[in-house]
């Protein structure tokens, strides 16, 4: 695996500071934002349009002149959108001085954290990282991933997240295991969903768990009869 731990972090009310403000800023803070952070600082004597026009609606805040030792202090994550290997260097230092984490683009070697290639759909969010090693074969990893990934992922998604809540709130969640709801998440949902038959591919889900409705059954819930069915809408879903 290499020296990296793969996270996800939440940003939302993290104090990140952007040092750059050219067109790998702009790709930063959109990420940054795309991710609902919403204390944004950027440091830079200018800025590229789409900095310009993020500053001016106010969902980030802009500092005029270049970076100065000390301006990190008081923030938790640090993005050096610059390409002076030197500097990177120098900002880097102070970052392990303060316990600060510094991320240097395309510079692994000034990085204490690298960005994966990220597919999203929905609330699906899947990272691939080469360790730095390979940016081009990460990114056509993704490319294959995104094709397979379509949208028709995005509701069983969602309906997965609605019945885990469902469950929490009664209790039952703890006793159902990992393999149970592996086997019972399937392309017979998606099939199900992308007829817009939500309410049945909900009841074959919590009856695949082993989990008793708290209403009753859809009209057209047929229980093993719906998994047939579906499996035949599957194939033109493009099954699992």
């Amino acid at each position: 695996m290499g020296p990296y731990f793969p996270i996800f972090v939440d940003v939302r009310q993290r104090p990140i500071l952007v040092i750059g403000g050219g067109a790998v800023g702009l790709e930063k803070t959109t990420v940054l934002l795309r991710a609902e952070a919403a204390n944004v600082t950027v440091i830079s004597p200018e800025l590229a349009e789409g900095l310009r026009e993020q500053a001016d609606a106010g969902r980030i805040a802009h500092i005029p002149r270049a970076y100065a030792d000390g301006d990190m202090a008081g923030f938790e994550m640090v993005f050096i959108a610059t390409d002076d290997r030197s500097a990177n260097a120098a900002i880097r230092a102070e970052g392990r001085r303060r316990g600060i984490w510094v991320n240097a683009a395309d510079d692994p070697a000034n990085c204490d954290y690298i960005l994966p290639s990220v597919v999203r759909q929905g609330p699906i969010t899947i990272a691939i990282s080469t360790g730095g090693g390979s940016p081009a074969m990460a990114r056509r990893v993704r490319e294959e991933l995104s094709d397979y990934f379509s949208e028709d992922f995005v509701p069983l998604a969602e309906l997965v997240a609605e019945v885990r809540a469902d469950l929490k709130a009664r209790g039952l969640l703890p006793q159902i295991s990992q393999e149970t709801w592996q086997r019972a998440i399937d392309g017979n949902l998606r099939a199900l969903l992308a007829q817009r038959r939500t309410g049945q591919a909900k009841a074959l889900l919590l009856a695949r768990l082993g989990a008793p409705l708290t209403a009753p059954p859809p009209d057209d819930f047929i229980d093993q009869g719906a998994d047939r069915e579906a499996a035949v809408a599957g194939r033109g879903a493009g099954g699992c």
